[in-house]
């Protein structure tokens, strides 16, 4: 499988949008244990069918987690979704919480995912692949629709151009707050990730099939979208060889 079977529409976006849905059939919700009731908190990715890529920022040990597959509008109910509980969750050994770095977990279902239209692993880059200036990905989650804003019921996607390295690490940008095991996106003031979307991927079309080349980790406590303090994720191919250790090699792309 190539492509969604619900291609996204990407031709049109400006700001953050309504996405098609189940166009991003890797997408998840997780989701926690909120006095009896289940509060989405971040986004994340299915890499295989009993594997989820998120933030470590995410993950609280006193929280009970459930991860929420093949959703598009997290009030209504949906046929094609289905919930899942956690069986481990594994967070990078050298998250720092206060630098921001290797924000990266693993979330381990406890039990395989049926593949279908609706729900489907996400590629991975290659190993230590780094996307060009400029180069077209996007956002996708339920995060709050502005800064302080509400959550959305409706899952969003919006076209954020990667910035490389160097503009990132400029001074009046993120400055040294940016490494080179991140990658950032957009900027431009306008669109941006937010609360809520942190987890979820940065969605990119490598030619042949859409990969996720990072997960959303951090913005500007000024405002989610703030000129020149791109969204700053986590970049997947720094991390290849974690992801295969921990899940001894159990994703793929599923051509």
């Amino acid at each position: 499988m190539i492509d969604p079977k619900y291609p996204p529409n990407v031709s049109r976006v400006v700001g953050g949008e309504d996405a098609t849905p189940h166009s991003w059939p890797w997408q998840i919700s997780l989701q926690y244990d909120k006095n009896g009731v289940w509060a989405h908190t971040c986004g994340g990715t299915l890499i295989a069918s009993n594997w989820v890529l998120t933030a470590a920022h995410c993950i609280s040990s006193s929280r009970t987690y459930r991860v929420f597959l093949g959703k598009h509008n997290l009030k209504e109910e949906e046929a094609e979704s289905v919930a899942v509980a956690v069986e481990k969750l594994i967070v990078h050994e050298k998250w720092n919480s206060w630098l921001i770095i290797n924000d990266i977990a693993l979330v381990k279902l406890a039990e395989h995912v049926q593949f279908s239209d609706t729900i489907q692993p996400s590629c991975l880059p290659q190993a230590d692949a780094i996307l060009s200036q400029d180069f077209p990905c996007y956002i996708t989650g339920w995060g709050r629709l502005w800064t302080n804003g509400p959550i959305s019921d409706t899952l969003q996607q919006a076209l954020l151009p990667v910035v490389d390295y160097q503009t990132c690490s400029q001074r009046d940008w993120w400055g040294s707050n940016v490494k080179t095991t991140m990658v950032c996106a957009g900027g431009d003031g306008v669109v941006s990730g937010c609360n809520g979307d942190s987890g979820g991927p940065l969605n990119c079309n490598g030619g042949s099939n859409w990969e996720v080349h990072g997960i959303v980790s951090f913005g500007s406590g000024l405002g989610c979208n703030t000129l020149k303090k791109p969204t700053v994720f986590t970049r997947v191919s720094a991390y290849s060889s974690w992801i295969n250790e921990v899940t001894n090699a159990g994703y793929s792309c599923y051509k």
